[in-house]
């Protein structure tokens, strides 16, 4: 088996050897060179062609945010960014990700972490995913979106079609005027900015609220959920615990909570909780919340899994589709970043749709109608 070569960018000599162990503990991965910051990391790229590379947000003489910049033009390479837990570090983290970085990983305890081996596995999981990412499809869904912070987002029309589009049953069978609606989307990584193409796309009319699980860590959703409302007709927020849920306001689960849903009479309210385990190595989980809506009554829902790793949301879906009337729309492989969620669900003939990410909306309110 050929391994995936991995580059490591970081200014301190300290954490490129601790991620430098860890990267070598897994048989898939060797670690092919060593970058000191971001001008070293593009000479080394051109040099060492690594199929991927990890890049910290904070460097001396050329930032992580502006490395990542030149290496998506100029050598184009899959990155997962280091960073820190502040609000500054998650501002810029989005930032990377929607210049074009496949996934990021939160430092424990700031630039340098010594107990960076708490998160070890995940370091080792995710450079190994990301390696495994097409630099072809992670450009177009960069590029087919202009990431200007202002609610005028211009999108740039790259055809994106799927080739095929699935559909076991009529939409017509699930039209009920008298049923209200709730619209669940679960995402993982590349998340952000298929959440964008999505949320830009709902009119800020839609007779629903949008309930929102993205694996992020704590400090992290907040972020998210200004950016993403500062582009969108619709209201984006992070949950809150006890609220009463709007049409026409997207609800992300805030990192480290699982997020349920809970029925007051005529009313839903959000329920926060850490009190539950991680769900398939998740909190919030996508399980968690479809699991929780499931037995809300007198609602039809509209069920949306797009790209991410692992089965989160399977058995959601299952229960949803067990207790009630319910659409589910996959994300096609066509766009996904990582074909992981979509493709469990679709694999578990779960799926009423499939769909690439720039269509989904579009199907989404097709079931509104």
């Amino acid at each position: 088996m050929v391994k995936k070569k991995v580059l490591i960018v970081d200014d301190s000599a300290f954490m490129r050897k601790l991620i430098s162990d860890f990267l070598s503990t897994s048989d898939q991965l060797e670690v092919a060179g060593i970058a000191r910051n971001g001008e070293d990391a593009i000479a080394k790229i051109m040099k060492l062609s690594p199929d991927v590379l990890t890049l910290d947000v904070e460097m001396p003489k050329m930032n992580g945010i502006e490395a990542l910049k030149r290496i998506m033009s100029e050598c184009p390479v899959p990155v997962v960014m280091l960073s820190s837990t502040t609000k500054e570090g998650a501002e810029e983290t989005l930032k990377a990700i929607q210049l074009g970085a496949v996934d990021f990983i939160a430092k424990p305890s700031g630039t340098i972490s010594l107990d960076l081996h708490k998160i070890q596995d995940e370091i080792v999981q995710k450079v190994l995913s990301a390696s495994q990412v097409s630099i072809t499809k992670l450009l177009k869904s960069t590029t087919s979106i202009d990431f200007d912070s202002n609610k005028e987002c211009q999108k740039v029309d790259i055809p994106q079609k799927a080739d095929h589009v699935t559909s076991r049953s009529s939409s017509l069978d699930f039209y009920d005027n008298h049923k209200k609606k709730i619209i669940l989307i679960g995402t993982s990584t590349g998340g952000p900015r298929a959440l964008q193409h999505v949320l830009t796309e709902l009119p800020s009319s839609v007779k629903a609220p949008v309930l929102i699980v993205q694996h992020m860590p704590a400090g992290f959703t907040k972020s998210l959920a200004d950016r993403l409302d500062s582009i969108s007709g619709i209201r984006v927020k992070e949950a809150e615990q006890g609220e009463v849920l709007q049409d026409g306001t997207a609800y992300i689960a805030p990192g480290g909570y699982h997020m349920k849903i809970v029925q007051s009479e005529t009313i839903l309210k959000v329920h926060l909780t850490k009190e539950e385990e991680p769900r398939n190595g998740h909190r919030p989980s996508v399980d968690v919340l479809f699991e929780s809506v499931s037995i809300i009554d007198d609602y039809n829902k509209i069920a949306v899994i797009m790209t991410g790793m692992g089965t989160d949301g399977t058995q959601g879906v299952k229960k949803i589709k067990e207790y009630g009337t319910v659409k589910t729309i996959a994300e096609s492989p066509d766009s996904c970043i990582v074909y992981g969620m979509p493709k469990s669900v679709i694999a578990a003939n779960l799926s009423d749709e499939v769909v690439n990410v720039d269509e989904i909306a579009q199907s989404i309110m097709k079931y509104m109608m």
